[in-house]
């Protein structure tokens, strides 16, 4: 009945989704797309012949695997779409290649594209963290607060899973008598009739929110033994970062909105803290995960200094970008990377989130100073036309 329920919903959406296009204004056909792609050499590639590749081309192949494993799908979901065979033709020729050999097989078979968004090629770029928790599978004095798994009764829809001519428009909701009605925000998941497995459970509801923000965290258990905890999904509410919540009620001065200060506040701040994370609607639910490192949006393991959290509508999960930006202490950050995972907060052609790797507070503290300015380029196979 509830799988009924909402799939009428859906088509009602849908169909209401169709009107609006039918009646929007009509784009002159001179008019450029806000999207631009430049193409440029690889000796505008600042320092490329400098970059060792060593820990970037096992990250590589991982996302090449993810990719051979869904047929090229991840590839044609964003605004810029990459021939699925084009990539995979050249994945396939990956598994031969060793990192000494890895530049000029990049050369070979990829043209770099600088990526602007309405005339300007400069973005913002954060980073994050995985952080470290501690946690046990049995509720307790000690242990109380809950890591939550995916909720049963969550649904999610895509606009294209129906019309394949539609944007594609990713909702969470969930049955609400008849209707499909917005999942529980963070407030209503603790003060509700709000229902999920419990897939560990945590000393401290700080140290869970900052799970959240980062989407993944390693568990120290109470027996001694360690477990990886991995994003599962999200209640799709809109996300707000806790720094400018802190910043805009005046509860934080600017010079300490570094993450580290922010963990300190909220840590001891009890009830007002509480509040103040409330006000980010925006709720991650987990699961435990078998891996060498986090899972990222794209399925795989995420590697530290070559793994970017991008915005999946605009550049493709699985594709290779040139970032130039600079990091924490103002050092030059000019490498390889991998679009291998999303994030709430990570939304613009041109942002990105810098996987800084595994740790406590030092790591969380790097993490959380990095705010910088930066471009990239993004990748393209030769064999492909580009229409920008």
């Amino acid at each position: 009945m509830q799988r009924l329920l909402s799939t009428m919903v859906a088509v009602a959406f849908l169909l209401s989704a169709c009107d609006q296009e039918k009646n929007a204004p009509v784009v002159p056909e001179t008019e450029k797309p806000l999207l631009q792609l430049e193409k440029v050499s690889f000796k505008d590639l600042k320092n490329f012949d400098k970059d060792n590749l060593s820990d970037f081309l096992p990250a590589w192949k991982r996302s090449c695997e993810a990719i051979e494993k869904n047929g090229g799908a991840s590839l044609q979901t964003a605004e810029i779409k990459i021939p699925a065979q084009d990539y995979l033709d050249i994945c396939k020729k990956l598994s031969r290649i060793k990192t000494k050999n890895l530049k000029q097989f990049i050369q070979a078979n990829f043209v770099p594209y600088r990526v602007t968004y309405d005339g300007s090629s400069e973005g913002k770029f954060t980073s994050y963290y995985e952080a470290a928790i501690n946690a046990s599978y049995k509720k307790s004095d000690v242990y109380r607060h809950p890591i939550y798994g995916r909720p049963d009764d969550l649904i999610e829809l895509n606009l294209q899973d129906f019309d394949a001519t539609l944007p594609s428009k990713r909702l969470v909701g969930r049955v609400d008598g008849n209707k499909f009605v917005p999942y529980y925000t963070r407030e209503e998941i603790f003060n509700s009739d709000f229902s999920a497995p419990v897939i560990l459970w945590a000393d401290n509801d700080v140290d869970v929110y900052v799970m959240q923000i980062q989407g993944s965290a390693v568990a120290q258990l109470d027996d001694g033994s360690k477990v990886r905890i991995g994003f599962a999904d999200t209640n799709g509410r809109e996300f707000r970062g806790i720094g400018s919540i802190l910043l805009s009620q005046k509860l934080i001065d600017p010079a300490q909105a570094s993450m580290g200060h922010i963990k300190k506040w909220l840590k001891e701040n009890g009830s007002q803290a509480q509040k103040q994370m409330n006000a980010n609607q925006r709720f991650v639910f987990h699961r435990l995960v078998d891996a060498e490192g986090p899972i990222g949006a794209q399925g795989v393991p995420l590697t530290a200094g070559r793994s970017l959290a991008v915005d999946r509508s605009f550049i493709p999960l699985g594709s290779l970008l040139w970032l130039e930006t600079t990091g924490p202490n103002r050092e030059a950050i000019q490498k390889m990377m991998v679009a291998q995972d999303i994030g709430g907060a990570i939304k613009g052609a041109v942002r990105g989130d810098y996987f800084w790797g595994s740790g406590h507070d030092d790591i969380l503290e790097l993490a959380g100073r990095m705010n910088s300015t930066g471009h990239y380029y993004i990748l393209l196979p030769k064999t492909m036309e580009v229409p920008y």
